[in-house]
């Protein structure tokens, strides 16, 4: 559920007819351990506070964006834009274009890294550890960062950004060079050193682009998310949020900077460890989460999150060619989508939203700004509702767990869920009775899964039989399990007609959605064949059209 890219406009086109939304070097150096364990210049600050609007600039652009909100008198939305939107120097034009274009609005703006650069800088550590000390001279030659000097340094020359700013990036790439080199040296890629790693896409994409807006003659300033206070727990490349600590900070740091109305430019995915101070990241999609959590501190009406496709659609346009938008969500749906495999959104950036209790979020899309996007809020009307998406989640490993020793007594359940604990395994989804226990387990989230099961079967052995399935796949429904009955009835007849088995079935405790466990081979097909029962061929089984 992330492709299906409109096609750009010119941006003067799209001006006129938008929408607008509701107010709401390379030498070779040694390298020491500490520099592995935590790359120091992370955390420096001071070049970058003095590249203001004043600061000596090539010649910008004759054309001037217009600074937005002029009448505000403090942060009133945050935006925030994904990889693809800022994936080169044409796109920031735009973004800088977008976030110009309402007055009423002074924005807070979240970016994520220039196009594939995460990718790109992990490919960076692994052709590093690779690589062996005897490679250490070919670390400044490595292909992907060479594409990434290029794509940063082509764009600040396009963009014409302030010649310190230009001189930060040459830098922080040189210190990029040095923490693989380091790498190479150790041999060793810790969660750690790999967090600081990507990091320095956030870090580099943010910087240009304030410094663009400041160009252009718009008041802007970068900041590292954990300069404003972004505080996780040392869970090293897929860190939780310590809301207590964070949204204080953050609502202090940002109303401190009101009265120079600046355009505030933060780092998405990124924070700073409670216990250790080192750089941690929030996961894969993590900016989501990064705009959702600054909105909650700012008690803002809205945020709004910028992709490439026109909200969050009805599946995954790469397996069902006629997708369409979905109009509204609860937050209960997102959560349930972006948690089963939709990619549009990451799974925990509702939770700021739900705690907020007044907060909305708003799926729209950069390349095609007139679209109405998704809406996602603490509830909506279901009455006319069967199913509002269905995705699919691959490679999944089904385990079931057996016991008639222990028929008709307590703890059974206990015991099963203390062993997976243990053993850090995350479940999916869960279906138990009296004896048995069947539950999915995602093998992107598991280092080892033959040896982890392995662990489980051990441990359980002395209670119950332990099996298990790989290459499964998950079909989740999210919909209005108060009609269960008219839902089941239809895609029981169509896997059916497929000739498609469920090995599983799971309702989800929230009330919206229902998940089959499949043979993995047919997935593809069962989502195709669903869509088409729920969204062509049943009328209106997808709410009311607006």
């Amino acid at each position: 559920m992330q492709l299906n890219k409109a096609p750009a406009t010119a941006r003067a086109a799209r001006q006129a007819s938008i929408v607008k939304p509701a107010a709401v070097p390379t030498s070779r150096a040694v390298v020491s351990r500490p520099v592995v364990r935590e790359h120091v210049a992370c955390t420096r600050t001071s070049a970058r506070r003095v590249a203001t609007a004043a600061a000596a600039a090539p010649a910008a652009p004759a054309t001037k964006l217009v600074a937005p909100g002029k009448n505000v008198q403090q942060a009133n939305v945050v935006y925030k834009f994904g990889g693809s939107s800022v994936r080169d120097a044409e796109r920031m034009r735009e973004v800088a274009d977008i976030i110009c274009s309402f007055p009423d609005l002074l924005p807070v703006v979240v970016l994520s890294a220039m196009g594939k650069s995460t990718n790109m800088l992990l490919e960076c550590g692994d052709l590093a550890l690779k690589a062996g000390m005897d490679g250490m001279d070919n670390i400044p030659n490595l292909p992907p960062l060479l594409a990434l000097r290029k794509l940063h340094m082509d764009t600040c020359d396009e963009l014409r950004v302030e010649p310190t700013v230009k001189a930060e990036v040459e830098k922080m790439l040189s210190e990029l060079q040095q923490l693989l080199i380091g790498i190479c040296i150790m041999q060793d890629l810790t969660p750690r050193a790999k967090d600081s790693l990507v990091s320095f896409g956030e870090r580099l994409a943010t910087r240009i682009f304030a410094s663009y807006l400041r160009v252009q003659g718009i008041p802007a300033r970068q900041y590292d998310a954990w300069e404003l206070g972004m505080t996780t727990t040392d869970d090293f490349t897929n860190a939780d949020v310590i809301y207590e600590e964070t949204l204080p900070k953050i609502k202090a740091n940002l109303t401190a900077r009101a009265a120079a109305k600046e355009v505030a430019v933060v780092t998405g995915f990124l924070g700073k460890g409670l216990s250790t101070g080192a750089i941690t990241t929030l996961g894969r999609g993590g900016s989501d989460l990064t705009a959702t959590v600054l909105g909650a501190a700012l008690e803002l009406k809205e945020v709004q999150v910028w992709k490439d496709v026109d909200g969050v659609l009805t599946s995954d346009p790469r397996i069902v060619s006629n997708t369409r938008p979905v109009n509204e969500l609860t937050f209960e749906e997102a959560t349930e989508l972006a948690y089963f495999g939709a990619q549009v959104l990451h799974p925990q950036a509702m939770q700021p939203a739900i705690r907020s209790g007044k907060m909305g979020v708003r799926v729209k899309n950069s390349y095609n700004r007139t679209a109405p996007g998704t809406v996602i809020s603490a509830a909506r009307d279901m009455s006319s509702t069967l199913v509002t998406s269905i995705v699919l989640k691959n490679s999944v490993t089904l385990v079931d767990i057996i016991s008639t020793r222990m028929m008709g007594q307590y703890g059974f359940l206990a015991t099963v869920f203390e062993a997976f604990r243990k053993y850090k395994l995350s479940v999916d989804v869960v279906a138990t009775s009296e004896v048995s226990v069947s539950l999915t387990l995602d093998p992107k989230k598991i280092t080892d899964m033959d040896s982890e099961l392995q662990h489980l079967k051990e441990e359980l052995g002395r209670l119950a039989n332990v099996s298990y399935r790989n290459d499964l796949a998950i079909v989740s429904l999210i919909c209005n399990v108060q009609r269960t009955s008219n839902i089941l009835e239809n895609v029981f007849d169509v896997l059916d007609s497929c000739g498609i088995n469920v090995v599983m079935m799971s309702q989800g405790a929230s009330k919206t959605n229902i998940s089959l466990v499949i043979e993995g081979r047919d997935g593809q097909r069962a989502v195709q064949a669903l869509h088409k029962k729920f969204f062509e061929e049943l009328p209106h089984s997808h709410g009311p059209k607006h």
